[in-house]
Order: structure tokens, then C-alpha cells, then sequence
């Protein structure tokens, strides 16, 4: 199989190319500078023909997407169609990174595909204008929607608290009341790979098993690697974020399950299995 990895420098995308390369696909990888995209040229210019591409390129950053409108639609909706457009064009299959931010987070049980979108947040109705993008291109196509991921190659939630527990003894401050399912990056990459091996297309969920508020899962890491360290509990009002937040964003997965007859393993486990590989614990 020949697989081109968009953003493949970045937290999810770092730990698909490795993923790709263990087992012996055609492997290309694609960041800043070498490919923008946001321009036609450049996408068209530097993607080979491959089998599939998997774009994890994309605006990540919730909170200053608020003030940067612009720049968030550029790279996360605009790339999207460039990306697909050129997919289209030369009938490769497109694996679509998006998100729970998609949704508001009004309901009570996990979303599944069916369940409407209406996003609270610029970074959200970008990611939502972006799998509507890949859409209005008719290609053979999967936009998985996936959330709170964590990995060894860039920042994240669990990264923060490490560092934070290790090099201070002021409590950490994380948020009760915004309930996700926090997804190890090497998890993700393995279902990717599972779901590109599929003749399926279509939006589908992805994310670990189980759900845990923000302050459950930063109690969890400090368990296993500072046991009595300090963690404090606060509202999202408090967290005094420029983006407003789903206060309930769990994945339903049973449609990824049905389709690969594979569950994705806990969110604890993935925590585990992140700690243990970067040596945390």
C-alpha cells in the first residue's frame, strides 16, 4: 500500500507515519514547508501517487482560532477542499482528520454519526466547514472525527500535567465539568490503519473506550507517576478560555466497531501505554 501522510510532523501525524513505515507501506511524508495545503500548487506539485492519502494537517489551536477566524478557516476548511479536490482528481482515497468540536455538547450520551452538528467554537465550525469540504468533492473518503488525544511527539493535556506534577508542588488546575474520552495517538494510528484496509466510506467515530472529565483524567496521571500530588478541581468558567467548550463531547464508536470488528482499548490503558513508552513511569 502507498500512503501519503499530510502533517506528518505534528502529534497524530508523527506517530501514523512510524506506524505506516512499520509495516512496509509506501510511505510519504508531508509538513510545512515542503507542502502548504492551503495552495493548489503546492499539494498538486508534491503528492505522489498513492493509494491513500491521510490529511492530519490542520489549525489546532482552539483558543486562538477565536481571534484568528481567518487563518483557521484557511488552513482547516480551504486546505481540506484543496487536499480533496486534488484526491478527487487523481481517484486516490482521502482519511479526513476531524473533530468532537463539531458538536455542542448538549446531549447526555456519546455522539455517534448520525447526531447533528452544531459547534460552539471557530475552531469547531472550521473543522465542520472543513468535512463538508471533503464531502462536496465526491471522492471515496472517510472523515473520522476523533478527540483529547495525546502522544509522544507534541503538546498535549497529559503532557502539561506531567511536567506540571514533576517540577512543582502547587496544585494543578483542570476542569470538571467537560466530559471527553481521551485517545492515545499510537491507538488512533493503529485504527487508522485498520479502517484504510476497508472498501468503507462515509464519517465515523474514533476514540478510546470510556470517558472522563479533564480533572479525572489529570488525577489519573498524577496517580501513576506522583501518587498525593496536587490536583484542583474547577468549573470551565473558571478555566476562563477564549473558546467555549462541548461540556459533553464522548465519541460513540460502534459504527468503527462494526465495521473492523475491533474495539478501541480505554482510555486508561492508552494512558498506561503512553507513560510507559516515554518513561514517565
Amino acid at each position: 500500500m502507498k500512503v501519503a501522510v499530510l502533517g506528518s510532523k505534528g502529534l497524530l501525524g508523527s506517530d501514523l507515519l512510524a506506524a505506516c513505515v512499520h509495516r512496509e507501506f509506501e510511505t510519504y511524508g508531508f509538513d510545512l514547508p515542503e507542502m502548504d495545503i492551503t495552495r493548489m500548487d503546492s499539494v498538486r506539485e508534491s503528492l505522489p501517487q498513492v493509494d491513500w492519502v491521510i490529511n492530519c494537517a490542520g489549525y489546532t489551536s482552539v483558543d486562538a482560532a477565536e481571534s484568528d477566524r481567518d487563518e483557521a478557516f484557511r488552513v482547516n476548511a480551504d486546505g481540506a477542499h484543496v487536499v480533496a479536490r486534488v484526491c478527487n482528481r487523481r481517484r486516490i482515497r482521502l482519511l479526513h482528520i476531524s473533530s468532537d468540536y463539531v458538536f455542542d455538547g448538549n446531549k447526555s450520551r456519546p455522539y455517534n454519526e448520525k447526531d447533528s452538528a452544531n459547534p460552539l467554537s471557530v475552531y469547531g465550525t472550521s473543522k465542520l466547514a472543513g468535512e463538508k469540504a471533503v464531502r462536496s468533492e465526491g471522492l471515496h473518503f472517510l472523515v473520522v472525527r476523533t478527540q483529547a488525544l495525546f502522544g509522544v511527539s507534541g503538546p498535549s493535556f497529559v503532557r502539561r500535567v506531567v511536567d506540571h506534577v514533576r517540577s512543582s508542588d502547587a496544585p494543578f488546575r483542570a476542569i470538571r465539568d467537560q466530559i471527553i474520552s481521551p485517545t492515545y495517538t499510537k491507538d488512533l494510528s493503529e485504527a487508522l490503519i485498520t479502517l484504510m484496509r476497508l472498501n468503507q466510506s462515509g464519517v465515523v467515530h474514533v476514540a478510546a473506550s470510556g470517558e472522563c472529565s479533564w480533572y479525572e483524567l489529570a488525577v489519573a496521571v498524577a496517580e501513576r507517576i506522583k501518587p498525593g500530588a496536587a490536583i484542583k478541581a474547577i468549573a470551565s468558567a473558571e478555566a476562563q478560555q477564549a473558546a467555549p467548550r462541548p461540556s459533553y463531547s464522548a465519541l460513540d464508536t460502534r459504527l468503527y466497531h462494526s465495521w473492523t470488528q475491533q474495539a478501541m482499548r480505554s482510555w486508561q490503558e492508552g494512558l498506561d501505554a503512553y507513560l510507559a513508552d516515554t518513561g514517565a513511569v
